[in-house]
């Protein structure tokens, strides 16, 4: 373990009530070493490093003024929660974040009374602290108490339509309720530096029912250089309404712009705030992502994801692959098919590097389109390309997908809409856990009629899936793979589309028959490696389709083998679903077949790494050659296996 830093005074902190005697030089110094705790802590975990840097003083300032938990902070998407976490009593933890059966990634309910509402998703905790403020009005009762709810959510988090509609929500009904935009898109030049130091000195000094006007006058009491970089700070929150910010147009006060780095502004404005507040109140914090550390601030995604790394230098320890990305795969298959017909074009919901599609914007910028974070609005505008005549590929992780699912039912499949869904994340992911997981897309993607739904075995089969999505047109069609390198199989030059709704045998064998549909069918060929030494040779095929089912060669395995195992990496009511109802229609069952179908376990799946995770669903080979062993009776062999 790397040196850690010297922390005098984190060490006397070891819950927020130890920062209430502070004074604020000293809450300055804790600053400045949390800031150096968490790039510490991260550089031994990896995780989320840019967005818990941009909130350190953010994140001291709220626990010196506000009483947690009995107020409640709620971090949206909760990636930069790890100060917080340093600093609400699992700093002896800190070193295990994203581990397994180590701390979360994100808040997390069950972890700490610390974290009152669980996060990954964004755009959630205007909603929650309004359900809380709720609560605490109409006298709800809980261990913790209920004092103020305080929602923390980013410029991006915003463009999603739930933080909207809460905000709609709360100036209706003009609870108590304090939100903080943390503004990290903004550079905190001079000209804004000086606006907000003139206002949070207002806010502080001035009686609350005047804060609004104060703010409006206060440009104009500048001299003109600054006026400019005062405007420019407010016309993020302009324009959507005439005669003050949309904000102000829902029911909220608004405060800001205020430094988010600077504690001397910070601490005055929580405190008038915390003091003199009646109803919603917005404060408008403009901060830096990966604040403080150079190479965070340098790195063109500011940090935001990061593998251990070197303190000093900031190089990150990256295993070596020898295959390519399954997401890299899928955007130069992507790009390959583009070149050949002007009519593809792709939509990703504020996650172009994520899922590839930063390269497909640098070839084809015309027809790439980042929504943000609206994966409702994505879908159906996606729906609206496809029937303009476009062929759309909307590349959405499995587990944000879910987002959007209203819209995948009523603005698509309904109207058999081609839009194209490449859905990366696919099956259980690592170290951001149960949040993150793509367990649920097959199941809910395969009950929809007129939707064909297929699963990448590997990168080359990917690679086809794409070709055959740019080549459908009568209807939704969806391929899901995982994160992560692939196989390392040869690769084709082009892909070729594939007939729709038909497997592929890979080896014949007898007794046994193993259906994999997706990337576990690596796992099924090392367990029937293993099987093999025991004298049992399965018959091993891959599905492809979920939906249409090859039904010939399903029933041509339930035929031809006195057992049927399937498996998959999704949730029950999926793959293994849907080939029960078809060999229970045809009365498969009723000649005695045994079949098992093997999918993840009906619980959510803590953080750990994928094989871990796995293991802990007992997906693994050795989970597979046992259930061979079970299904055939053959238990005597159960001393004997490798």
């Amino acid at each position: 373990m790397p040196d850690q830093p010297a922390t005098p005074l984190l060490d006397r902190i070891k819950r927020p009530a130890d920062m209430h005697g502070l004074t604020d030089s000293q809450l300055i110094q804790l600053a400045r070493e949390l800031r150096e705790e968490t790039i510490s802590a991260v550089s031994v975990t990896g995780g989320h490093l840019g967005a818990g840097l941009g909130v350190v003083e953010l994140t001291v300032a709220l626990h010196a003024v506000f009483d947690t938990p009995r107020d409640k902070i709620i971090w949206d998407v909760s990636h930069q929660c790890y100060p917080h976490k340093i600093l609400t009593e699992r700093r002896d933890r800190i070193r295990t974040l994203r581990q397994k059966d180590g701390l979360s990634g994100f808040t997390k309910r069950s972890e700490s009374p610390y974290d009152p509402f669980g996060a990954a998703h964004s755009s959630t905790s205007i909603s929650a602290a309004l359900g809380f403020a709720v609560a605490r009005d109409l006298g709800g009762n809980i261990a913790e108490g209920l004092g103020d709810a305080i929602a923390v959510i980013g410029d991006g988090a915003m463009s999603a339509g739930m933080a909207y509609e809460a905000m709609n929500n709360a100036g209706h009904l003009k609870k108590r309720l304090i939100v903080i935009l943390n503004d990290n898109e903004m550079s905190i030049a001079p000209p804004v530096g000086a606006m907000s130091s003139y206002l949070s000195r207002l806010y502080a000094e001035e009686p609350f029912q005047d804060f609004k006007t104060a703010a409006k006058g206060a440009v104009s009491l500048l001299p003109y250089p600054f006026r400019e970089g005062a405007k420019r700070a407010k016309d993020i929150l302009k324009g959507m309404a005439v005669g003050g910010t949309l904000f102000e147009q829902l029911g909220f006060s608004y405060l800001g712009p205020i430094d988010g780095h600077d504690l001397n502004q910070l601490l005055p404005v929580l405190r008038t705030v915390k003091a003199r507040a009646t109803g919603p109140i917005l404060i408008h914090v403009l901060t830096k992502k990966g604040k403080g550390y150079g190479p965070a601030e340098n790195a063109r995604d500011k940090g935001h994801g990061v593998s251990k790394f070197n303190v000093v230098t900031g190089e990150q320890k990256k295993a070596p692959s020898n295959a390519p990305s399954y997401t890299s795969v899928f955007a130069d298959s992507l790009m390959q098919e583009a070149a050949q017909d002007d009519r593809i074009c792709a939509v990703t919901a504020a996650m172009p590097d994520g899922t590839g599609l930063n390269l497909f914007a640098e070839r084809y910028p015309s027809r790439c389109f980042d929504v943000g974070i609206a994966e409702q609005h994505g879908v159906t505008f996606s729906a609206g390309l496809a029937a303009g005549g476009l062929r759309p590929f909307c590349a959405i992780y499995s587990t944000f997908l879910q987002r959007g699912y209203d819209q995948v039912v009523h603005d698509v499949a309904i109207q058999r809409l081609p839009v194209r869904f490449a859905i990366d994340r696919a099956g259980l992911v690592g170290a951001d856990g149960a949040t993150h997981a793509g367990a649920f897309d097959v199941a809910f993607l395969a009950n929809l009629p007129g939707f064909v739904v297929m699963a990448a075995a590997d990168e080359a089969e990917l690679k086809h899936m794409v070709a055959t999505a740019a080549a459908h047109d009568s209807g939704p069609i969806a391929f899901r793979f995982p994160r992560g390198g692939g196989k390392g199989v040869e690769m084709p030059e082009r892909g070729t589309p594939l007939e729709i709704g038909k497997g592929r045998m890979i080896r014949e064998g007898s007794r046994v028959a193993l259906l994999s549909f997706g990337t576990r069918l690596e796992e099924v060929e090392k367990a029937a490696e293993s099987l093999a030494t025991k004298g049992i040779t399965p018959t091993i095929a891959d599905a492809r389709f979920a939906k249409p089912l090859d039904r010939d060669l399903i029933l041509s395995l339930a035929a031809d083998h006195e057992a049927l195992i399937s498996i998959e990496e999704g949730a029950v009511g999926g793959f293994g679903s849907h080939v029960a109802q078809l060999l229970a229609e045809e009365g498969v069952f009723d000649k005695g077949l045994k079949y098992r179908s093997m999918v993840l376990p009906d619980i959510f799946i803590d953080q750990a790494s994928p094989a871990d995770m796995y293991a802990v669903a007992g997906m693994n080979a050795e989970h597979i050659e046992a259930k061979v062993l079970d299904v055939l009776g053959v238990t005597s062999l159960g001393a004997q296996r490798a």
